[in-house]
């Protein structure tokens, strides 16, 4: 199991610290111009099926893809990922982000990790922080080039989870503010009730080994195909 937290050989000093912490908000930001607005992970067809319908239900949809899904599977693999880039594995890279493909269970979960890894590349071929070519899986997803960005930014392990989980929180919460509707007073009340579950899923994840990976979401993935053929949506998946 690899679960090495390093990062690149730097002293750690308090600016070090400070722009690590600048470079993880840059990165979890909703501004940041790589599309994630655009995609609902399956949340807008629950919402359609008549699967969530207010807000308690909405916090129950959230966390349950949280224990289930992301402290099974972006969570710890952002930990293997941020690992190899460290030590510049590139089997290591190839093979998890391979693995990372294979559990995405339709066309609209596939194609969303790999546009908004795409568009993230893009994203940081501009900024010039792109690592070596030869480093670079094929096809390279979000959570790959995630783990790329936190590394570059000397952001630490335990870190990187955390604003990675807070982002798709915030994600999931401003779809809902669209499609449910959800008010936003009622978003900050879910939040109050999750972010405790945040740690809580980040420990989990940093505990599990190879062998206990994989998202446990049928219903989510059930939803995200019968969301291909939605004839009215205002998201990709």
């Amino acid at each position: 199991m690899a679960t090495a937290t390093s990062t690149p050989t730097e002293a750690v000093t308090p600016q070090v610290n400070d722009l690590a912490l600048l470079g993880l908000m840059q990165l979890v930001s909703p501004a940041l111009p790589i599309g994630a607005f655009a995609w609902s992970q399956g949340l807008e067809s629950a919402f359609e099926l008549g699967w969530v319908n207010n807000e308690a239900e909405l916090a129950e949809w959230i966390e349950g893809v949280l224990e289930d899904g992301l402290s099974r599977c972006e969570l710890p693999l952002l930990v293997r990922l941020q690992s190899a880039w460290a030590s510049s594995d590139a089997d290591a890279l190839s093979q998890w982000n391979d693995w990372l493909h294979a559990t995405r269970e339709t066309a609209e979960l596939s194609d969303e990790d790999t546009r908004l890894g795409g568009a993230l590349v893009t994203l940081l071929r501009n900024l010039e922080l792109l690592p070596e070519q030869h480093l670079i899986p094929a096809d390279p997803g979000y959570i790959t080039m995630f783990a790329w960005a936190a590394h570059k930014r000397y952001v630490p392990v335990r870190q990187t989870l955390l604003g990675f989980a807070w982002a798709w929180l915030e994600n999931q919460l401003a779809v809902a503010c669209k499609a449910l509707p959800l008010g936003h007073t009622a978003a900050q009340r879910i939040i109050e009730r999750l972010r405790p579950q945040l740690a809580v899923a980040v420990d989990t994840a940093l505990e599990r080994s190879d062998h206990e990976l994989g998202p446990i979401l049928p219903g989510l993935a059930l939803g995200s195909a019968l969301h291909e053929t939605q004839y009215s949506r205002l998201f990709r998946s």
